[in-house]
């Protein structure tokens, strides 16, 4: 029996990076070898076991057989029998089929290292071809380490995975799993644009695909193409560390200027409903969780009221403020409020602007939670003898506004 460390791990040591998980792989030894050293068993789908003490995840040497269309269409062996080699040879790209043994040796039958040193991600056999969430784990990768390339025989392969139609048989879950992950990565924009290249994007989400070519006005958006910006957008919301419902917005929130009739560009009128109507429906075929969907919808609809502050009235102020909730859930408004700011700052030569609204907006939202609504609703019992809620919520209502509107004059 013996125990190599294997994958993200040895790369990421070879690569001088902190190293944040660790995979075993264990050669020579049976499920009850495992379960007898005290192993907890966890693989469904082919022997995996917890360390007893560290929890990290050990697997049997393992091959793997294409039985079916989609990432769910193998047939696995595990066997004492299996070798390193063997198991290396199955993993998706050469800088990930790196193992080191006991001693500290280094094994590396497929030139990893040479990868790692040439920044290159290349595939390790034809059979990366059998699974198609290896195109979204190319491109999550393309994402995490930007100044890699990828090889050009590994991205004609993922081509040709894309027009046999390997992509539309992948599962909803799975999709959205790698899209979350390559938008928490440095550069989530490079994601994308290999799916672009491989023609992936199309098939995936075909909502941002359309945005490439739509034209935008010079003076808002010196980088006209409206699919460039909403790049520089998710670039800028992981600059700003953004947590990934506030990056996911930043990548939907433009997505109606795909809809834009031809007679009125580069103008984008009412783009901000066409955007919501198109985000929900990638949020229903991908099973986006509720946070996500939340924040990005409403970032969608508001967005532009929220660059606009300064010109909207004490009234519309308010609206937006309970729109968005933001009296119960400030935190979810921050969430919205930044992705606003990837918006506003991503753009061609805005990048080190200030985004002032945001201020503007935590002010206005204070001056609102300042205005005591049990007071308010006491009084206005006392004078009517009676609970009256409509009475209440109008006069509560218009505290807030001239909460607002004594704010705003004093900003003059």
């Amino acid at each position: 029996m013996k125990i190599y460390a294997v994958g993200g791990a040895v790369r990421d040591e070879l690569l001088g990076l902190a190293v944040k998980d660790r995979d075993w792989v264990v050669v020579g030894a049976t499920p009850q070898d495992m379960l007898a050293q005290g192993y907890l068993a966890v693989g469904r789908d082919f022997p995996v076991f917890l360390h007893p003490q560290t929890h990290e995840e050990y697997a049997l040497a393992r091959t793997e057989r294409k039985t079916g269309p989609g990432y769910t269409g193998f047939a696995f062996h595990a066997a004492p029998g299996v070798t390193l080699e063997q198991d290396l040879i199955r993993r998706d790209l050469t800088i990930n089929a790196i193992a080191r043994d006991e001693a500290g040796a280094i094994i590396d039958p497929h030139g990893g290292r040479a990868d790692l040193a040439a920044r290159i991600l290349r595939h390790v056999s034809p059979a990366f071809a059998e699974d198609p969430v290896r195109i979204l784990r190319v491109a999550r990768f393309a994402a995490r380490f930007a100044d890699f390339a990828i090889a050009a025989e590994t991205m004609a392969l993922m081509r040709g995975m894309v027009a046999a139609g390997e992509v539309d048989a992948l599962v909803p879950e799975r999709v959205w799993q790698e899209l979350a992950r390559g938008l928490m990565e440095a550069r989530p924009s490079r994601m994308f644009e290999v799916l672009r290249e491989c023609g992936a994007l199309v098939r995936l989400l075909p909502e941002l695909e359309a945005l490439w070519g739509v034209p935008q006005r010079a003076d808002y958006h010196p980088e006209i193409d409206t699919g460039v910006h909403v790049m520089m957008v998710i670039d800028m919301a992981a600059r700003l560390g953004a947590a990934l419902p506030a990056r996911f917005a930043a990548l939907t929130h433009d997505l109606g200027k795909g809809l834009t009739p031809a007679e009125i560009l580069p103008r984008h009128y009412g783009h901000e409903a066409k955007s919501v109507v198109l985000l929900e429906g990638i949020c229903d075929r991908l099973r986006v969780p509720v946070e996500c969907r939340e924040v990005a919808r409403l970032a969608a609809r508001f967005h532009g009221d929220m660059h606009r502050i300064a010109e909207l009235r004490p009234e519309t102020r308010l609206t937006v403020l309970e729109r968005c909730d933001a009296l119960r859930r400030p935190e979810r408004f921050e969430l919205i409020l930044l992705a606003c700011e990837a918006d506003y700052r991503g753009r061609l030569g805005w990048e080190e602007r200030d985004y002032a609204p945001a201020a503007a907006w935590r002010a206005g939202l204070g001056a609102v939670r300042g205005v005591d609504a049990g007071a308010i609703a006491r009084a206005t019992a006392a004078r009517a003898g009676r609970a009256d809620p409509p009475a209440i919520a109008r006069n509560v209502s218009a505290a807030r506004v001239e909460a607002l509107r004594s704010l705003k004059a004093a900003s003059r």
